[in-house]
């Protein structure tokens, strides 16, 4: 099985779309069998969900997620596991034991509409600052 986490400096990116890049897990019985970062190419709608089901991933973590990015991607079996910060070490390790909570999203809704990872300001609550 393979997660991806939207990545930002080693840390969980608050916004699955805007992050410079994703971190691919690679799981298997409870083993990390490999771990890859990739950069992001791009966020267009309906983009990464198929992106992401081209590399076989079943799970995608991140800070944010609209609804109807949710269900784009729930629409590839790609599960959305939002409102998760931290290292990306310490979320693969907890995925992998089990022990991951998701929470809510930091994405408020229309905050990604018509904007790539070209948006220079971010539209979460508690986050304002230039990518």
């Amino acid at each position: 099985m393979k997660i991806a986490i939207s990545t930002d400096a080693g840390f969980v990116s608050a916004h699955f779309g805007r992050c410079p890049s994703f971190t691919i897990a690679e799981i298997e019985e409870g083993k990390v069998l490999k771990v890859e970062e990739i950069h992001n190419p791009g966020h267009q709608p309906a983009f990464l969900p198929n992106f992401l089901a081209e590399r076989r991933v079943k799970y995608i973590i991140c800070g944010g997620m609209g609804n109807r990015a949710q269900m784009l991607f729930a629409e590839k079996e790609i599960t959305p596991v939002i409102g998760v910060t931290g290292k990306i070490e310490e979320v693969i390790g907890k995925f992998v034991q089990g022990k991951l909570e998701a929470g809510e999203s930091f994405c408020k809704p229309g905050a990604g509409k018509g904007y790539g990872i070209e948006k220079e300001e971010c539209d979460h609550p508690d986050e304002k600052h230039i990518h």
